[in-house]
């Protein structure tokens, strides 16, 4: 039996541009793109400004995924603490460079990326939407 981990973030209102950015750093592409208008969330209650946010989104980039969604008004979003997304790519510093650089353009470095005393390189990032990640690579 197959186990899938998958990381799914939530955003007030700016998913679209996050998971925009994260296709762009990733080098992958948005596959999925759904807007709370038209779904069972498109009700009264709904702003009317709200209608063209994302309900759910995933970014794909070579067999990995990361998800997403605007969470409606009313909903608590209390950030992301306690939680790191994890990025490792497998026997390329130089592309897990690049990821790590992209990730944290308008972001914060919390440590940066070189090589830790376990072997490898290592970096931790918090990007521009307040995410947490953590880039590694053998």
């Amino acid at each position: 039996m197959a186990i899938q981990i998958d990381c799914y973030l939530s955003f007030t209102g700016n998913c679209e541009e996050a998971l925009n950015f994260y296709a762009q750093c990733l080098g992958g592409k948005v596959s999925t793109l759904m807007r709370y208008e038209g779904s069972p969330m498109d009700n009264k209650d709904l702003p009317a400004n709200w209608k063209q946010k994302v309900m759910h989104g995933t970014v794909e980039a070579e067999g990995a995924q990361i998800m997403g969604s605007d969470l409606p008004p009313g909903m608590p979003n209390a950030g992301y603490n306690g939680i790191t997304v994890s990025l490792y790519i497998k026997q390329d510093v130089d592309k897990a460079r690049k990821a790590f650089d992209a990730l944290v353009a308008g972001g914060q470095v919390t440590m940066p990326f070189a090589p830790p005393f376990w072997g490898g390189h290592f970096g931790m990032l918090k990007d521009k939407f307040g995410v947490p990640w953590m880039v590694s690579t053998e």
